[in-house]
């Protein structure tokens, strides 16, 4: 992983600490930081080891550092400082999402990146000193591992009422004049807010491309506004023991209040508020995918992959706990995938397969390797065997599945076939632990 060069680290931190100790403290001269070609060189390291497909101006990486990298950012400063700077319109791409819909990703030129990723880096820790203790999507340090541990601890605290809140094309419908808003609370300095008008405006009228490099902290200082008052939620109905609990993962938000009778109030309340923020900010909820659901009556939500419910220990302590696993969608989805990579090779070897779909089902396995997975790692598992040994029945021409002719072992030995189906116990112990934001 790419690291900003000392000095900047060093910026960065002490932007940090000046924001994190004075909460309505505007920073000025910032722009000065942004066009250095300290920042903008880093800028450019962590675009490059993000790669990415290139912008609307087919421009890559290759093509610039064949021509000079040092020339690049030079031309780019040049221009930042004479302010004739302007971004190019970002290259649209479509990816396809569950139900047949698809979402539209803003994909920013090389140039455009380097300077979305300078401008965040001196913006990013100020924000970042401002930002709830329940946000986690896109944040450093913090990973969707993080959110979904606090959402299962919520639960086995006894916050069995859950908002499950779905906002309607979120990054899409994001105002530009609120987001400024919100930003010039935080930055006095016209050049930084001029830079930020013009990269927000080349995405259209409104909203936050997905794909731009800034879009990510910009959506998240858009709805700090609505952390902070579930914050204050949490802070009025405090007694000793928090009743009200909150997770937010960029636009997936849930909200987990107590459900014991004497909250019934709280839990109307606490979704007024939460609504009437919503609609401050202009952000339409989706009735359609929104529930509120009560756990007590075996009901289960969903929250980044992941199905939860509530469910009694079967020891003699009889307590309830959190259990979580993948979604059904999300299985049928991952084997729909795998099927078709077979089905593309049906008459080719086996091994450029395995080649294939190692990699889809390492990442799978590893972001779902939490909580209790166990069980649909096993029928994965399974179903992948038979489909290894189904392909190599066929290229000899036989019926069946081989089973005295290989063993699964010797799949895994000979074939390298994708073996590593296991929980990770000791990632869910280390991630009780609060990770603090380091610039």
């Amino acid at each position: 992983m790419t690291k900003p060069p000392i000095d900047l680290q060093e910026l960065r931190r002490k932007i940090y600490a000046k924001a994190k100790a004075e909460q309505s403290w505007r920073f000025w001269g910032l722009y000065v930081h942004v066009t250095k070609l300290e920042t903008l060189r880093a800028a450019y390291a962590l675009a490059k080891e993000n790669d990415g497909a290139p912008g609307i101006d087919g421009v890559t990486f290759e093509a610039i550092e064949a021509s000079g990298v040092q020339q690049f950012l030079a031309q780019l400063r040049d221009e930042l400082l004479s302010h004739t700077y302007r971004p190019l319109r970002n290259r649209r791409k479509e990816i396809p999402k569950e139900g047949g819909k698809v979402r539209v990703l803003g994909i920013p030129t090389i140039r455009d990146r380097v300077v979305q990723g300078a401008l965040k880096l001196i913006l990013e820790p100020i924000f970042e000193a401002d930002f709830q203790p329940g946000s986690f999507g896109y944040r450093p340090k913090r990973t969707a591992h993080h959110a979904v541990d606090k959402v299962a601890r919520a639960i086995a605290w006894g916050k069995t009422h859950v908002i499950d809140i779905d906002l309607k094309s979120y990054f899409d419908n994001v105002r530009h004049d609120l987001l400024l808003k919100q930003v010039a609370e935080r930055v006095d300095d016209d050049a930084v807010l001029r830079l930020l008008k013009l990269i927000v405006k080349a995405g259209g009228k409104q909203g936050v491309p997905q794909g731009g490099v800034i879009s990510p902290l910009l959506s998240n200082v858009y709805l700090n506004r609505v952390d902070r008052m579930l914050e204050k939620a949490k802070a009025v109905s405090f007694d000793g023991y928090t009743h009200v609990e909150y997770v937010r993962y960029a636009d997936d938000l849930v909200v987990l209040i107590d459900g014991h009778p004497i909250h019934e109030r709280l839990r109307a309340q606490v979704e007024h508020r939460l609504r009437e923020e919503l609609a401050k900010l202009c952000v339409e909820v989706n009735e359609d995918k929104s529930r509120v659901v009560n756990l007590k009556t075996k009901a289960s939500f969903g929250f980044l992959g992941f199905e939860f419910r509530r469910v009694k220990s079967r020891n003699h302590s009889g307590r309830w706990l959190p259990l979580f696993a993948p979604k059904m969608t999300k299985r049928t989805a991952l084997l729909r995938r795998l099927k078709s990579i077979f089905r593309a090779h049906r008459s080719h070897p086996i091994a450029p397969i395995i080649g294939e779909i190692n990699p889809i089902l390492r990442g799978w396995v590893q972001y779902f390797a939490l909580g209790h997975s166990s069980r649909c790692f096993g029928y994965i598992k399974a179903w992948l065997i038979k489909k290894i040994r189904r392909h190599l029945m066929r290229a000899q021409k036989r019926t069946g599945f081989g089973w005295k002719r290989w063993r699964n072992a010797w799949l895994v030995a000979h074939l390298g076939v994708f073996n590593d189906f296991r929980v990770d116990t000791a990632k869910r112990q280390a991630l009780a632990a609060t990770n603090r934001y380091v610039p």
